[in-house]
Parts: structure tokens; C-alpha cells; sequence
């Protein structure tokens, strides 16, 4: 008897949860499980990679309503309605959306769909929750600790950080709630990048004799990008010349690029939006900068790594344990000084990285997708 699962995320939009989820998705066999996905929205640059076997349903369709514009706001507030009701009521959800399928395991794939899946009507299913962001952070503040106790209503909780595990054991009452944490590393296709890092650059002129720092992630203040801009304005001004390439888009996007217009680096940093395939400019430039004011374990310096790249992190969750402590790449305080000391250095001390690509050279990445797609496979016969 195969195994029912449903899966319920938001959408398959451009983010690292999102693309961690579909990996896994490809590569887990096909024969063993009946899978229905559930999307808030209909909607993303994932979608196509989703496989044929498994079951896509929706509750909204179109694309992501970032603006409060006049004329989107009836089909925002609609979806808004919409979903609040399916909330409150879930019987309702399951009854003609889900058709009144019994489920086996009813997986919360990020930790925002932690409520959707504890209020169930399906009470023999399993529940399972994968946590990709640092709740502690103050911008969860509403992530008390009582409400982080809610999480222990699952049997299993997966954390992809030991710094999220961490959080999670400090709060467990009893060793039964230790037991349902465990720490599985994301599923992503090293052989993937390595083979699309081949592809050919055509939209972007790059200048040899100038260093470039690229950045890659979903425009939110979360990724810091605006701290990113205003460093780079800092070191110009102090002589120090090179150029800030960030890929991505988000709903913070048009606030990113008026910022660059009004520091006036619209001639050195370029916001090129949202690409496919990230890792050709990865190979191109000089040094990788995570920027970020949170994380929860940044898969886009798994990249950086895999790439071999020179790398600078602002110290948030998950790169320690990815840098190995500052073996691997620079680990800078996480502040816009932390970031401007960082990237100074790799401008006037560039020998001081020479270091960090001879650890990159022999290392053998601990995280690798035949694991973590075992390790989840493993959680989820087991529960």
C-alpha cells in the first residue's frame, strides 16, 4: 500500500524553501508514495519542476499580489477572505477541495503552515514540519515561546540548522519531545549546479579589471541588499572601486532599486531581477556576499560553496555550521559595519581569502542530496 501524503506550502515562488522542496520532490521514487500538493496560490518559477506523478491543488490561481494597487486590491483581498475561511473552518477545505481523502502524513513543508496542519479534521493522520527560518530572531517576535511549544503537536519536527535544532531541544519538556527533532540537511543537486554553472552569460557585461560581489536571494529586507547598496556607496566614496551584482526578485524589489538611484550607483550596481540559472555569474565574479539579517540555513552559500567561490557571511543562523567556523569563507558581525569591514577587506587585503579557496579546494561537502533525500524518506516510513 502506497503511502498518503499531503503537502501544503504557500507557492513555488522563487525562495529557498520552495527549491529545496522541489528537489526533494524529484528525487523520491515514484512507485512508493501517492502525493497532493497543496498551494495557497497557483503560482511560481517552480512550478514547471514539480513531477507528473504527484497531484498539484490550489486554492488561488495568478500570480503574487506584492502592491496595494487600486485595481488589485478586490482579487487581494478575495484570496485574503478566502483563505482565512478555509482556515477557520478546515472541514470545509478537505471536504471539496481535498475531496475527503484520508491522509497517512499531512506535512507542513514551511514552519507558516504549522496551524493549517494541527487544525486537520484528519486526527489519526501523522504530522510532519519542516523548519527552515531562525524563529529566536526578533523578526519572528511573535514567536514566543509558547508559541513555539505549539510545534511539539507534530511527531516530527525537521530543522535544517543545529543552531534550529538547538532552539527547539532548549524548549522540550520531556525526552518523547526531544525525539521528534531532528536536523536534516536540505537536498540540493551539487552535480545540478555544477553542470548549469557552464552555461553562457548574455545579459550582463563583465569588466576583468574591476572586483565584483555578487549577492542571489529573494528581494525582503530579510537579505539585507539595502545594507549591501549602502556599503558599496561607503567604499566608492573612500576610492575603493568594484561593482555589486545581485540576482533576484521579491516584493521589496522597486524599493531596492530606487535606494541604488538615490545613492546615486546605478553605474556600479546592477539588480538584474529574477534568473533561472544563478550559477554562470556565481563562476564569473570575484567574491560571494551574504548580506542577510536572518536565516535559517542560507542554501545559496551551499551554492557558493559548491562553486568554490570566495565567500563573505554576515553571522546568522546556519553559517557557522556551513563555514565551518570561518574555514571556508569570511564570517563578518551581522551589521552594516560587519558588512563594510568584510568587503573592505576583500578589496585592500585580497591575499587574506588565498586561504579560505585552499580549505574550499579538498573539501568534501558533508551535505549532499542522496543523504538528506534517505535521511526524509527514512522520517517519513517511520512515522
Amino acid at each position: 500500500m502506497k503511502k498518503k501524503i499531503l503537502i501544503r506550502i504557500g507557492s513555488l515562488r522563487h525562495g529557498g524553501a520552495e527549491k529545496v522542496l522541489v528537489t526533494f520532490l524529484k528525487n523520491l521514487p515514484k512507485d512508493k508514495y501517492e502525493i497532493d500538493l497543496l498551494l495557497n496560490l497557483y503560482s511560481g518559477k517552480y512550478l514547471p519542476e514539480v513531477p507528473n506523478w504527484i497531484n498539484v491543488l490550489y486554492l488561488n490561481k495568478g500570480e503574487m499580489i506584492t502592491t496595494n494597487r487600486l485595481q488589485d486590491l478586490p482579487v487581494k483581498g478575495f484570496r485574503v477572505f478566502y483563505q482565512k475561511v478555509l482556515k477557520m473552518f478546515p472541514q470545509l477545505l478537505y471536504q471539496f477541495i481535498l475531496k475527503g481523502k484520508k491522509y497517512d502524513i499531512e506535512f507542513a513543508a514551511i514552519h507558516g503552515m504549522r496551524d493549517e496542519i494541527l487544525n486537520s479534521p484528519l486526527k489519526s493522520s501523522k504530522k510532519l514540519i519542516w523548519i527552515h527560518n531562525d524563529l529566536k530572531k526578533t523578526e519572528f517576535h511573535n514567536y514566543t515561546d509558547e508559541e513555539f511549544r505549539k510545534f511539539f503537536g507534530f511527531d516530527k519536527i525537521m530543522t535544517i540548522s543545529e543552531k534550529i535544532q538547538k532552539d527547539f531541544t532548549t524548549l522540550a519538556k520531556t525526552e518523547k519531545e526531544k525525539q521528534k527533532i531532528a536536523r536534516i540537511y536540505n537536498p540540493l543537486d551539487t552535480e545540478e549546479i555544477l553542470s548549469k554553472s557552464d552555461s553562457v552569460v548574455q545579459d550582463y557585461q563583465f569588466d576583468e579589471t574591476v572586483k565584483t560581489f555578487i549577492s542571489v536571494g529573494t528581494v525582503f529586507p530579510q537579505k539585507g541588499f539595502d545594507r549591501l547598496l549602502k556599503v558599496h556607496k561607503r567604499l566608492l566614496d573612500e576610492g575603493l572601486n568594484h561593482k555589486v551584482l545581485i540576482l533576484g526578485n521579491g516584493y521589496d524589489f522597486e524599493n531596492i532599486k530606487k535606494l541604488k538611484d538615490e545613492l546615486g550607483v546605478s553605474k556600479t550596481a546592477t539588480l538584474l531581477g529574477f534568473t533561472d540559472n544563478p550559477y554562470p555569474y556565481f563562476k564569473k565574479v570575484d567574491f560571494y556576499i551574504l548580506s542577510s539579517r536572518y536565516e535559517g540555513f542560507p542554501t545559496v552559500l551551499f551554492e557558493a560553496i559548491t562553486l568554490k567561490k570566495k565567500i563573505i557571511a554576515t553571522d546568522v543562523s546556519g553559517v557557522r555550521e556551513m563555514l565551518e567556523e570561518g574555514k571556508l569563507g569570511l564570517i563578518t558581525e551581522n551589521s552594516e559595519d560587519g558588512i563594510y569591514e568584510g568587503m573592505k577587506k576583500a578589496l585592500e587585503n585580497p591575499e587574506s581569502f588565498e586561504k579560505y579557496e585552499q580549505n574550499l579546494k579538498d573539501y568534501k561537502m558533508p551535505f549532499n542530496l542522496e543523504n538528506s533525500v534517505k535521511s526524509i524518506v527514512k522520517i517519513i516510513d517511520d512515522l
